[in-house]
């Protein structure tokens, strides 16, 4: 089925989860990340000083200047008209899950991509509409570090996986301890942490496929490589 996406861009179009696109085809949501907007509001409100540095917003085709435009433009839309922003995104979404049901196949869907909002919430707010049960042919998952959201939506239809940083390791215990994953960056993948099973999370961005109660494993890339701050685990052969 063809149609026009303003917002949402397939899966192979990502470094991360066009790995991903044997297993199911995906969609994802491309922000600008903390307040790169044009009207200073921050997308990320529990990033960390390291998790900002080492942000995956200019990975892949993130390089180039036109995407960032294409990605501000998004944010901007969506602080300007968030109505019309969540129309729109509903629009897409109701398209590719139509698509799934002609052959009936899941299709995966991550709507932070560089960002860490409740969409879900959200739409619920705006537009009264519960996404999670209404799209059936779509699979909701993303990552967050905030730990109150984390937690409403555990055991839910949305996959969160808590993401670690230099500042939350207390609250990553206590999301382990309630049966969750944490996805932390390291250096080098050890085989556990914190005394949980460490998971190779760099083979696909299909978190929701992932074993329950592990920690998933995400090596250090880009600026990530140069961190001074404690967000990368530094582990010693």
């Amino acid at each position: 089925m063809k149609f026009k996406k303003q917002l949402l861009t397939h899966g192979s179009n990502n470094v991360k989860t066009a790995k991903s696109q044997d297993i199911a085809e995906s969609y994802i949501l491309h922000l600008s990340p903390h307040k790169l907007n044009s009207f200073g509001k921050n997308v990320c409100g529990h990033a960390s000083v390291g998790c900002a540095t080492a942000c995956l917003n200019t990975a892949g085709m993130g390089k180039f200047s036109n995407v960032q435009a294409a990605r501000q433009r998004k944010t901007d839309w969506f602080f300007s008209d968030t109505v019309g922003f969540l129309t729109q995104l509903y629009r897409e979404l109701y398209l590719i899950n139509a698509e799934g049901m002609l052959d009936n196949r899941s299709i995966a869907i991550r709507l932070n991509g560089t960002s860490d909002l409740d969409f879900i919430m959200l739409f619920k707010l705006k537009l009264d509409k519960d996404i999670l049960n209404e799209f059936t042919h779509l699979t909701f998952y993303d990552y967050t570090k905030n730990y109150k959201r984390a937690i409403i939506y555990l055991d839910s239809k949305y996959s969160l996986t808590f993401s670690r940083s230099e500042t939350n390791d207390a609250e990553c215990r206590k999301f382990l301890e309630l049966g969750g994953n944490v996805a932390a960056v390291f250096n080098q993948l050890p085989d556990t942490y914190l005394g949980y099973p460490v998971i190779n999370g760099d083979i696909n961005d299909l978190r929701y496929l992932d074993p329950t109660n592990v920690i998933v494993g995400l090596t250090a890339k880009g600026r990530g490589k140069k961190d001074d701050t404690n967000f990368v685990i530094q582990i010693n052969n």
